[in-house]
């Protein structure tokens, strides 16, 4: 009986761990009604520079969250901040200026779908960025 549990809670702990969505950095290039296409950023802090990936187009949710990034020092990782105001329609993915938007992105289980943008933010990466001098 107590084999039949264990192998239970191992299954299920590999199933769960399989379901969960993906959650990286990028920069966002463009946004074509509901399609986003973005390329995977990396820091590599040895030589402190963002390494690059290769472009990727990937379709929203229709319940998309878009939301500003906000640093959290403890994670250091990008939680959401407050709802851009539009959304994807927002000047701000309309007008993507050539470095693009920088932004966390999160996929559905699958990574077929972008469920949550938090725009904003590589300030994190760098040391003595955004302090008041």
């Amino acid at each position: 009986m107590f084999r039949k549990v264990v192998c239970g809670a191992v299954i299920l702990v590999l199933c769960v761990g399989l379901t969960l969505a993906d959650e990286f950095r990028a920069v966002i290039t463009k946004v074509e009604g509901d399609k986003v296409t973005f390329t995977k950023t990396k820091f590599d802090p040895e030589t402190k520079k963002l390494e690059k990936g290769q472009p990727t187009t990937l379709p929203v949710a229709a319940n998309v969250k878009v939301v500003k990034a906000k640093f959290n020092p403890e994670t250091k990782k990008f939680d959401a901040g407050d709802p851009i105001e539009g959304g994807l329609k927002n000047k701000m993915f309309t007008d993507i200026q050539e470095k693009g938007v920088p932004a966390t992105i999160i996929t559905d289980a699958d990574n077929k779908k972008i469920t949550e943008i938090r725009a904003g933010g590589f300030g994190g990466f760098k040391k003595g960025k955004g302090k008041d001098k």
